[in-house]
């Protein structure tokens, strides 16, 4: 048993389901990479896309170095504004274009 495991025989217990429609669900949420099709990602989302803490990601959006757009009152990231801002890192954003 991994150190991370949790009993799921006694949550599933505790919640009242079968232990095996548990363990399926759960393995079904860690396997899941996130949704690829996203235009506009949080904060959280475009950091762990590219690999780095949501507190480096604040700073570059704040700097504007990453652009961000604010839905309502929720700050969203576009997706090919990591790319760029990571193809620009190396030198070489002229190989990634943006959609209109």
């Amino acid at each position: 048993m991994r150190s991370n495991d949790l009993p799921v025989a006694q949550i599933a217990l505790l919640l009242g389901v079968p232990e095996q429609d548990l363990r399926a669900l759960v393995a079904a949420r860690d396997s899941s990479p996130g949704d690829p099709t996203l235009v506009a990602l949080t904060v959280v989302e475009a950091a762990r896309r590219i690999g780095i803490g949501r507190t480096k990601m604040y700073e570059y959006v704040s700097s504007g170095q990453i652009p961000s757009v604010k839905i309502g009152s929720l700050r969203r990231i576009p997706a090919e504004a990591l790319a760029v801002f990571v193809a620009q890192q190396n030198g070489d954003a002229s190989n990634f274009t943006t959609a209109a």
